[in-house]
């Protein structure tokens, strides 16, 4: 846990910037919604921007980071509350009042009534305003070679068949699923507000949750082989509040580094000291 304390002040002291490359080391699928289906197109198709380019949203990111380092910190059901309760659909995450709780810094709480999973129903009474901000990740599209251009189903994007067969009959049921190819390259952007000295400590559980990330799967089918990724080319820079104030230039920290050489940026006995 931080060293946040009920009697932390905020007061802005800067922002780190990340910059890295995302690479998809399998396909990777984060669907558009049943909305978007197209005549001849795939059953289940990737979200694009407005040019019909993939990308990968922020918030999808942002929400695999969250809940893979409420796994990895083995979070127990008091501390989880209902973020909605329709039936097929509940969706549950952690949320405390404890100043101390590294998730709710980072990610942010909002104070008010919310049904736990477990025990009484809580009210929040803190409000936290959320450290860290993850960017859309647009794609990289000098990443999609000709000769991959040469294979896919689309201009930048491939089509994988499936199949669910039925236990009992054995009869097959076909489903496609649209995929950035493996080998495509996301600009991925993450910046970590510093509201306090003690908010340096998060950098830390940051790139913890980059590590988690290399070593799991981001968007649907992960458990079928999609979603393996890679971060790379990591750019680390500080800009403290004179940096916006008075235009002094930003400190870069690291650069072409991968999430070994940032966790070990973060933990670094002069890291805290470097954020000046």
């Amino acid at each position: 846990m931080s060293s946040h304390t009920a009697q932390t002040e905020l007061k802005f002291l800067g922002k780190l910037i990340l910059d890295a490359d995302l690479t998809c080391d399998t396909g990777l699928h984060i669907g558009a919604g049943k909305g978007s289906l197209e005549i001849g197109g795939a059953d289940n198709p990737v979200v694009k921007d407005a040019f019909g380019r993939p990308y990968v949203p922020g918030s999808s990111l942002r929400g695999k980071l969250r809940s893979l380092l409420e796994q990895a910190a083995g979070l127990s059901p008091s501390e989880m509350v209902f973020l909605s309760k329709r039936k097929g659909q509940e969706v549950r995450i952690h949320q405390s009042d404890r100043p101390d709780d590294e998730i709710c810094l980072l990610f942010g709480r909002n104070p008010g009534r919310m049904e736990r999973v477990s025990g009484e129903v809580m009210e929040g009474v803190a409000a936290t305003p959320a450290r860290l901000t993850v960017c859309d990740a647009p794609l990289d599209t000098e990443s999609i070679t000709p000769q991959m251009r040469e294979n896919l189903d689309d201009e930048l994007t491939e089509v994988k068949s499936e199949n669910a067969v039925d236990r009992l009959t054995s009869q097959a049921n076909p489903r496609t699923l649209e995929r950035v190819p493996a080998g495509a390259r996301f600009k991925m952007r993450m910046i970590l507000d510093i509201l306090c000295e003690e908010d340096k400590e998060l950098a830390a559980k940051l790139a913890e949750g980059i590590r988690l990330l290399e070593d799991d799967t981001l968007g649907g089918g992960g458990s079928r082989g999609n979603g393996r990724v890679r971060i790379s080319g990591i750019r680390v820079a500080w800009r403290a509040r004179s940096y916006y104030a008075e235009g002094t230039p930003e400190k870069e920290l690291l650069s072409g580094g991968d999430s070994a050489s940032l966790l070990a940026l973060v933990r670094s006995a002069d890291f805290a000291a470097q954020l000046s």
